[in-house]
Parts: C-alpha cells; structure tokens; sequence
C-alpha cells in the first residue's frame, strides 16, 4: 500500500507590527529558494520586516529538523505568504480637545519549507 508522507512543516507569525505591503516586498524575495540562500538574503538586505522574517524562516527550519529529522542544506522555502491583520488604533490627543485616530497596520505571516530529501509517497508492507 502506498501512503502519502508529510514532507511540509510550517511557521506562522501572527500580529506582527507591520504593514503587509512592506513585508511582500522582503516575501518575494526569498520565495522558492534553499534555506540557507534565504538566511543570507534577508541578513543582506536593509529593510525592517527582513528580522521577523528571519526568525520564522529559522523557525521552520527547527520545526522541519525536529518533526522530519531533516537536514537543513535539504530545505526549499516552498510557500510564503503575508495577510493583513487587524490594525491597532490609537487615539492621540490634539488642539481644543479633539483626537486623532492612529492605525498601526499589523500583518499574519506564513512560511512553509519542504524538505527535498523526503519522497513523498512512501510504500507501506502490512505482511511484516
């Protein structure tokens, strides 16, 4: 019998202080490449959102190497994708009483990595 194995481990960051905008610039990047190609672009590159980024990415390296026990020179970054998350609104007091509203975009990121190694159907002997 053949059964599908997980080959697919992911990392979710959620609330993240930060516009969506601003984080698919870095996502996009980095989509589609090794793991260890993706650690040294977003060391390289100057944007704010390359740090949340990078822990997840390292995240999900951990995750892959404790569930699958997987290396991680066998890693693809297979899917990465930014949502937008609630905004936190702020009143800030102004001239004769009034206020003004501030919005702090956050956003949800997702990072899913594949482990190249892994076949992904495996065939099972119930005989033994």
């Amino acid at each position: 019998m053949i059964e599908k194995r997980k080959t697919e481990v992911y990392a979710l960051g959620q609330h993240i202080s930060m516009s969506a905008h601003k984080a698919r610039r870095v996502i996009d990047q980095i989509r589609g490449r090794s793991y260890e190609e993706t650690l040294m672009i977003l060391e390289l590159m100057p944007y704010r959102a390359c740090y949340p980024i990078f822990k997840l990415v390292y995240s999900a390296a951990a995750n892959a190497s404790y569930n699958l026990n997987s290396n991680e020179a066998n890693l693809v970054i297979t899917k990465a994708e930014v949502n937008e998350g609630t905004a936190v609104k702020k009143l800030k007091p102004r001239a004769r009483g009034r206020s003004y509203a501030i919005k702090r975009p956050t956003c949800h990121i997702t990072i899913v990595v594949k482990d190249m190694s892994l076949d992904e159907y495996v065939e099972i002997d119930y005989l033994a």
